[in-house]
């Protein structure tokens, strides 16, 4: 039984972070179909690897945002497809959509209609930058704009956007609070209302420290790859003995000693070059060059373990094979067929409830 069991949900959105809501409530047992147009579809359906069946009307891409949906086809601009569109939301608790501005109110989709018909009904809205805007919007160029890639990448190359589409991941997470919130005042109010997530400002609230640094000292991050602008050593690559690459998140003076010391480097917490950790960023090129000599004469598995051990804070980097082969990951795997196709995603619902 999920805690959302018997809630209708209308999934009319498209792409990644829309449809990764609604996959999330039926995650949480709600009942979601996904309404999709009967000649285009979801555009990720064709968003395929050079590997993936030509042929097969389901991608990976699709696949990873769409679970325990019904799937049904409704072009919105037909009168007879519109008058059963209307039917299901009338008797919908959630309502999902990432339309452009002016196509609410062409398909009568405006707020003020759809609570009209059901009073109850939340409706959840993904846009690029605010609802007052018709502007599209791809993760790409919100990475983009709001200065992601201007720090994302090695000090010598371009900018570079995340490997994931990162702005509709915050989005679709900032939505999915929304919605949730809503529920919770419908609980007391019996009303629904309409709630809206912009990429633009989930994107910028996600600076974080970055923006504070930039806000309260005027700095603009550089491209350093993995380093962090405030810590050291931290995000460093090192190699190891048997072949990998480690690293390591020194965020304490009190790490960075049990490093020093697994290392036999225990001399260093003393030097004034590596005593603090201001110090540590100052002279950072110098300490990497000390711990490497060492980390290369070690193997990745006996020294990792040694430092979970004593709490530092330490990986091995990792592929996606390598990622995969961890039973861990592997509980996060979540399986279905659609359309015959099977299909394979990462859970979304991820918290654990313990009660009576």
């Amino acid at each position: 039984m999920g805690v959302l069991d018997n809630l209708k949900v209308i999934d009319a959105s498209s792409v990644l972070a829309g449809p990764s809501v609604a996959t999330f409530l039926a995650e949480l047992g709600a009942d979601v179909t996904k309404v999709e147009h009967p000649a285009y579809g979801d555009v990720t359906r064709s968003w395929k690897l050079p590997t993936e069946d030509k042929s097969s009307s389901v991608s990976a891409y699709f696949s990873s945002v769409n679970y325990n949906k019904e799937y049904i086809k409704l072009n919105l601009s037909a009168e007879e497809d519109h008058v059963e569109f209307m039917k299901l939301i009338d008797s919908a608790d959630i309502l999902i959509m990432n339309f452009k501005r002016s196509d609410y109110l062409k398909f009568q989709l405006d707020n003020s209609t759809l609570l009209s018909r059901n009073p109850r009904l939340i409706i959840g809205k993904i846009n690029g930058y605010g609802e007052e805007s018709d502007r599209v919007a791809y993760d790409l160029i919100l990475q983009a704009e709001s200065g992601f890639m201007s720090m994302n990448g090695q000090k010598d190359s371009p900018p570079t956007k995340m490997p994931v589409a990162f702005i509709d991941v915050l989005a679709a997470h900032h939505l999915k609070e929304a919605i949730l919130l809503a529920l919770y005042e419908r609980e007391k109010t019996n009303k629904g209302k309409s709630v809206s997530a912009s990429l633009y400002e989930a994107a910028i609230s996600s600076l974080s420290n970055q923006a504070s640094n930039y806000l309260m000292s005027g700095n603009i991050p550089q491209r350093i790859g993995s380093l962090h602008p405030n810590i050291a050593p931290y995000g460093e690559l090192f190699g190891t003995k048997d072949g990998a690459t480690i690293t390591f998140a020194i965020g304490s003076d009190k790490h960075f000693e049990k490093l020093c010391r697994v290392l036999k480097l225990s001399h260093l917490p003393a030097s004034d070059k590596f005593n603090s950790n201001q110090m540590r960023i100052a002279n950072r090129q110098e300490l990497q060059k000390i711990i490497e000599e060492k980390t290369i004469q070690l193997n990745s598995g006996s020294l990792l373990s040694e430092l979970e051990v004593l709490n530092v804070p330490a990986g091995k980097v990792r592929n996606l094979k390598e990622v995969f082969e961890d039973e861990k990951a592997k509980a996060l795997i979540l399986e279905e067929e659609i359309e015959g196709i099977k299909t394979k995603r990462i859970r979304s619902k991820i918290f654990k409830s313990n009660g009576n």
